[in-house]
């Protein structure tokens, strides 16, 4: 398979999080790429591909002008005032406070654009999250060029970005961007999967009022877990969009048995939509060693999920999101690219 990757990843290296209202050391940190790519490099059978150079304009078919070019300017700005370190925002426009107007400074901005104080933006955070959607839309360009599948290592990743905030890790939905290229490159019917222990709540939230993408989501319930305001089973979409969403919410301690059964009503619903293409939001926090989630998925499932991925018989652009236990990251990642194609060759 080949795999689309960027070095610019480190760059992005934010220092300390606000995780349920304690200070800490980042989860998502450059090391989790170190692992996958030692790991696919160690199994021998991927083709290592540089992410290709896009117009800053691919971007506006997802995302907002306006928070790009706050993505773009935001350390820049910071740094002006004479502060350096970790951006991270202070004040949140919620319900009674206004939310049509981006205030001028830095500071509101900052509020007014993430959705939580557990995304840092540091010195190379544009540069990362921009090779990161560049990987992303080049997986699924290669995927239009015939390849059977492709896997973008991206990093920072992005299924909590919508499109005009930021959040979860997130800054640009590199799932909705390649899913956004499929259909441009005439994919009809595109098929959105989210398999990572969080909600996809920017990737819902993007497609919510089309027809042509259906996104599906197998996550912890939002109850109790991150993102804590989607995610719920009654949400379905709106408009000509309606019915296009599927939520599958399971609680905290779900093991295989629990998540098979979910991804078979998934998998159902993706050959049903008669999708032409498949995009995977490849998180693999639903690890039973994961230090911020909840499932009990163990090494042995990982296989058992790609083989069910390379099941659906699609071309598929597999992204990768979520997974915290560093150590054990690589190997569950290249378990379940293996057990795709193997399961394709055969």
């Amino acid at each position: 398979m080949d795999v689309v990757h960027s070095a610019l990843h480190a760059g992005h290296d934010g220092g300390v999080e606000l995780h349920r209202g304690q200070l800490v050391p980042c989860y998502e940190c450059p090391a989790r790429v170190d692992f996958i790519e030692q790991a696919l490099r160690a199994a021998g059978r991927h083709t290592w591909l540089p992410p290709r150079d896009f117009p800053l304009e691919r971007l506006l078919n997802i995302h907002d002008a306006g928070f790009i070019e706050f993505l773009r300017t935001a350390y820049p700005r910071w740094r002006a005032e004479g502060r350096d370190g970790s951006m991270l925002p202070s004040g949140f426009p919620a319900r009674g406070l206004r939310r049509d107007r981006v205030p001028s400074g830095i500071h509101g901005a900052m509020g007014y654009y993430a959705f939580d104080a557990g995304t840092p933006i540091v010195s190379g955070t544009w540069e990362a999250a921009l090779a990161s959607a560049h990987c992303a839309m080049t997986a699924a360009a290669l995927v239009t060029e015939g390849a059977r599948a492709a896997y973008a290592l991206c990093r920072p990743p992005g299924h909590h970005a919508a499109s005009g905030t930021y959040g979860g890790y997130c800054f640009l939905n590199n799932a909705a961007l390649a899913a956004q290229s499929l259909r441009d490159a005439g994919k009809a019917r595109v098929a959105l999967l989210d398999v990572d222990y969080h909600h996809g709540n920017g990737t819902q939230e993007i497609f919510w009022e089309r027809d042509d993408v259906l996104f599906i989501s197998i996550h912890g319930t939002p109850d109790t877990e991150y993102p804590y305001f989607l995610g719920y089973a009654d949400e379905r979409g709106a408009g000509r969009g309606e019915g296009y969403t599927l939520n599958l919410p399971l609680q905290r301690g779900t093991d295989w048995a629990g998540y098979s059964a979910a991804l078979a009503t998934a998998r159902e619903a993706i050959q049903a939509f008669r999708a032409d293409a498949l995009v995977v939001s490849l998180g693999v926090d639903t690890y039973d060693g994961d230090p911020i989630s909840a499932f009990k998925l163990r090494k042995e499932h990982f296989p058992l999920l790609g083989g069910q991925l390379a099941g659906l018989g699609l071309p598929t652009v597999l992204v990768q999101e979520g997974g915290y236990a560093v150590e054990d990251i690589g190997h569950n990642v290249a378990a379940v690219l293996g057990a795709f194609d193997g399961a394709v060759l055969r």
